[in-house]
């Protein structure tokens, strides 16, 4: 028997996750971002993280042809940052945001809550997503809240 569709999405929502917005500078020089929250660590030693784009985005095709991505961790903050990168047209995606480059040239952005430099070691299909495995070559945290997301929306850390 297969599980409902609907079900299992609204079992998941109840894992809260973290959101990231996942960057690269593609072969053609350009810049790419997309939201994601499918996003974990792997190991220690070496320090694997993964991400999971779906195959129907361009950032899937995209990160199928780079060596490097960034992995930029969001601050509670930043959720227009969240929905700017989640907007289906990538064309305007970084107009307006800041960022610097990091040591691969993938862009790091401004105020977020963490970042993590990766050279993609691995690349899997499974389902309707992909997943690329990175070792982390930097990274780097400071002290804030991260901007959630849980039961379809964004949510914010009380302590």
């Amino acid at each position: 028997m297969s599980l409902d569709r609907d079900a299992f999405r609204s079992v998941l929502g109840r894992f809260a996750s973290g959101i990231t917005v996942v960057t690269t500078c593609g072969e053609d020089g350009r810049d790419h971002g997309m939201t994601v929250s499918a996003f974990c660590s792997v190991s220690l030693t070496p320090p694997l993280v993964l991400v999971c784009v779906a195959r129907n985005a361009e950032m899937h095709r995209v990160l199928q042809t780079v060596s490097h991505f960034t992995v930029n961790i969001l601050s509670e903050r930043q959720e227009a940052i969240s929905r700017r990168f989640a907007d289906l047209n990538a064309e305007q995606r970084f107009e307006g945001v800041g960022f610097r480059r990091g040591k691969s040239g993938a862009p790091v952005l401004h105020d977020i809550l963490a970042y993590v430099e990766c050279r993609v070691q691995q690349r899997y299909d499974a389902g309707d997503h992909g997943i690329v495995i990175g070792e982390v070559e930097h990274a780097a945290a400071r002290d804030d809240r991260p901007l959630l997301y849980y039961r379809g929306g964004y949510a914010l850390l009380e302590r």
